[in-house]
């Protein structure tokens, strides 16, 4: 027997072990689940994007394609294994307002093109630098403003279609009072079918099981109907035919790459910013990590892809995943089936496609319009209650999206949330004086207004160390008075990037202290907090006490020192 054989063997370290298991997780085995839903799935995209692509003035084709090729892409590589990756509406209104600013025709699928691969290089780059986090600098109070003014102009986007009225108005809010003050002209057979695309919806949503299918079962009772009673309204016929084949490749128009680079920004942080909110609300179901910066990356190639194939810029779409989770999702191969299913389905029964009635389209987003702003109540009620510079941010944002390009007013919200942010932080920051009880333990209060006799004065500051915060910050300092006084200041929580006006009011301190005969000692000092002191020279006028491991250690050994220097001999 050889020497080895008795050996014990060594076990293989983690990363070997699972390397074959994660590799299958990756992509996943698809269940029949995952076939079933994917075909409910497709079969939901033919109406919802072809009148998300409709009311934003562009051919409905580009609403349907955009459920093929980028959706088989997103899924394939999105780390959010359930997000279908395809058109919304606020991406269709949004870009058809940037090529409207740039002075393009949103007829031409040279220009399509062009903006969504533009698109998908804007998301592939905040993906690869692993810029995810700046969607938390846009707050819940503007993304409230934004979506209910969104779900606005899919109303209004569509009342023609669904009532053969034309409402006027330079805004969205006066459209809708137009259309509902001028209800005399609304053509009557159009509006009975789109009313009865609405009755035939809500029967269906009814039952539990047909829940998820129900503008689906709408769309095809409804169109049946019309088709039989020979209905004079418009069809989709009327405004494009659907090829009976799959998305033939596009060539972007290069030249109007340079007119659209700014709303391709704006389009991507439209999309990027819906698409952040499904990871949290659908959860893979293999238990695996979402990555916000991964999904950046995987809607980027979606859009970098598709738009070579006759698709509009896409992301993460909230409604087109709940549909594919109610139905049965298990894996990231649901969203692969749903294009395939869509593609098979324009291949074979295209022409019956354009026989679809537009006032059944019209009523379908009316449906969808309604339900994102009954949707939304809950959220709206909720920024009212918190504050009124919430309410106020989520208001302009509405008024902005309602009356204002999207690119603009996504671009105002963001502009809003910073505003908000650095309000909210200045009002909150504050000095906090610690005093030690007979206990020994410190105790937090009021910092003192004054500062008395050879004494040591403990204060914290709780804060981010926001520029806006300092007025606050020196309004509550106490003043100094006396002989050889020392202020021991805790920084335990401040970045290691402070701002420059925390560094100018620490040195103005100190400089006031040390007239008064007295020192500025810092405790609880990070090493990159101490490095910016050592390197702007601020740390030469006062005392540096690092951080430790233990809480209070930091603080305690800085009031040591305070009361030995004091104890020291004069000067």
């Amino acid at each position: 027997m050889k020497a080895t054989a008795g050996r014990a063997r060594r076990p293989l370290p983690a990363w070997s072990r699972n390397r074959g298991r994660n590799r299958g997780r990756k992509w996943g085995r698809p269940k029949p689940a995952d076939a079933s839903a994917g075909f409910v799935t497709g079969m939901f995209s033919i109406p919802e994007g072809m009148a998300y692509a409709s009311i934003a003035g562009f051919n409905p084709v580009a609403g349907l394609f955009a459920g093929v090729v980028p959706t088989i892409a997103g899924s394939l590589t999105g780390r959010t294994v359930l997000m279908v990756t395809t058109l919304t509406s606020a991406i269709a209104l949004t870009s058809q307002s940037v090529l409207k600013d740039a002075g393009l025709d949103p007829a031409d699928a040279g220009n399509v093109a062009a903006l969504a691969v533009l698109t998908g290089v804007v998301m592939l780059l905040l993906g690869l630098l692993r810029l995810g986090s700046v969607l938390s600098f846009v707050s819940n109070a503007v993304m409230v403003g934004f979506a209910t003014g969104i779900a606005l102009q899919i109303i209004t986007g569509v009342l023609k279609d669904a009532t053969g009225y034309t409402p006027q108005g330079h805004n969205k809010l006066r459209q809708l009072g137009d259309w509902i003050w001028h209800i005399g002209d609304w053509q009557p057979t159009a509006t009975l079918v789109a009313a009865g695309t609405v009755a035939v919806w809500a029967a269906a949503r009814a039952f539990r099981r047909l829940k998820p299918v129900a503008l689906l079962i709408a769309m095809v009772v409804v169109s049946v109907a019309a088709e039989l009673a020979d209905a004079d309204v418009e069809r989709v016929a009327d405004i494009a035919a659907i090829p009976s084949a799959l998305p033939h490749v596009t060539a972007p128009d290069w030249g109007a790459m340079p007119h659209l680079l700014g709303g391709a920004v704006s389009v991507a942080l439209v999309a990027l910013a819906q698409a952040a909110s499904i990871a949290p609300t659908v959860p893979n179901p293999d238990g695996s990590k979402s990555s916000v910066d991964a999904d950046f990356t995987s809607q980027g190639l979606a859009n970098a892809v598709g738009g070579f194939f006759q698709s509009l810029p896409v992301g993460g779409s909230l409604s087109r995943t709940g549909v594919a989770v109610d139905a049965g999702a298990r894996t990231r191969w649901a969203g692969v089936f749903s294009g395939i299913s869509l593609a098979l389905v324009v291949v074979l029964f295209g022409g019956l496609a354009e026989r679809i009635p537009m006032p059944v389209i019209g009523g379908l987003i009316l449906v969808v319009g309604g339900e994102l702003v009954w949707g939304k109540r809950g959220d709206i009620l909720l920024v009212l209650r918190t504050s009124w510079l919430s309410s106020a941010a989520m208001a302009a944002t509405f008024a902005a999206t309602t009356q204002l390009p999207l690119q603009q007013a996504i671009i105002l919200g963001a502009v809003l949330s910073l505003l908000l942010y650095c309000a909210q932080a200045a009002r909150q920051a504050r000095l906090i004086g610690l005093t030690r009880d007979a206990d020994g333990f410190w105790t937090a209060g009021r910092p003192p207004e004054r500062i008395t006799g050879d004494s040591v004065t403990v204060l914290a500051y709780d804060g981010v160390s926001l520029f806006a915060e300092m007025p606050r910050i020196d309004a509550d300092w106490p003043e100094a008075s006396g002989e050889r006084n020392v202020v021991v200041l805790v920084l335990r929580m401040v970045p290691d990037v402070p701002s420059s006006q925390m560094l100018k009011l620490l040195r103005r301190r100190a400089d006031d202290l040390g007239a008064h005969g007295g020192r500025l000692i810092l405790a609880g000092v990070e090493p990159g907090l101490a490095e910016v002191l050592r390197s702007t020279g601020t740390g030469r006028h006062l005392g540096i006490v690092p951080a430790g491991a233990r809480l209070f250690g930091s603080l305690e050994e800085a009031v040591a020192l305070a009361n030995a220097w004091q104890a020291g001999p004069r000067d």
